[in-house]
This record gives structure tokens, sequence and C-alpha cells, in this order.
């Protein structure tokens, strides 16, 4: 029923894969019952108003979390075992804005039998709101 994702040895650098999705308003408000971040500046309108963005904004754990279908669903995919992430917020998202997580295969980790892989997040507008790397071991 379930494919196991690329193996360590099937992974190729270069490599890659991405996940788009809109990010709505439930979206907002979902995160923010699971991460517990009530914080205005994702909630309240009025509050967001007031500062230097103008409206609310998404959590940027929000926007980072679509890293997750990238690694468990396609590259390397079904098994995968996260290590390391590093994510680096360059502008906000928006409600409404649609995000691309998109991941490409760097390095491969002999001794750790890990593939390391660049990630960038973009909007629609191809502007890159969040950059990093992961640290990955592939399914067995």
């Amino acid at each position: 029923m379930y494919q196991k994702g690329k193996s360590f040895l099937e992974i190729q650098i270069g490599d890659s894969a991405s996940f788009t999705k809109t990010i709505t308003e439930t979206d907002v408000y979902l995160f923010a019952g699971i991460s517990g971040d009530f914080n205005p500046l994702h909630v309240d309108e009025e509050y967001a108003k007031t500062t230097n963005f103008g409206t609310r904004i998404a959590h940027g754990g929000l926007a980072a979390s679509l890293l997750a279908p990238v690694l468990g669903m396609k590259l390397p995919g079904l098994g995968t075992v996260a290590l390391e992430t590093t994510t680096k917020f360059r502008k906000p998202v928006y409600f409404g804005d649609t995000i691309t997580c998109f991941v490409e295969v760097v390095e491969k980790v002999e001794r750790l039998k890990a593939v390391k892989m660049k990630i960038v997040w973009t909007n629609q507008k191809s502007e890159v709101v969040s950059k990093g790397e992961t640290l990955v071991i592939p399914p067995g």
C-alpha cells in the first residue's frame, strides 16, 4: 500500500522536489491552536493594522512546516527522518499568499548515510520568504 521513498543510494545531488499551498485564514487559526501561539499579529486584524505589516501575517512556523510534505512524501519520501533544519525568515507571509517550498540535494554525507538539502520558500510573486537547509536520513 505504501511505497518507501528514495534510499541514500538512489538519491543524486541535484535531485529536487517541491510542495505548494495557499495559506488561508483557517490555516493560521488552526496553527495558532496547535502551536499555542495566539500572538495578535496573527489573529487580530485591528491589532495587526497598528504594526509595520499593516495586516495580519501567518506564523513563520506555518510556512516553514510546508517542508514536511516535501521530505515525508516526495524527497526522499516515506520513511525519511529529519535530523536538522535551519530556517532564515526573509519576508512575511500574508493570508492568501501561495507558498512553494522547494528542496534540492546539495550533498550526500556518507558516514551518516544522510542527505543535505537547500530549502527555499517563495511566494506567488517568486519572492523568497524564507531559506535554509536540512539534513535527513532517507529510508533504508
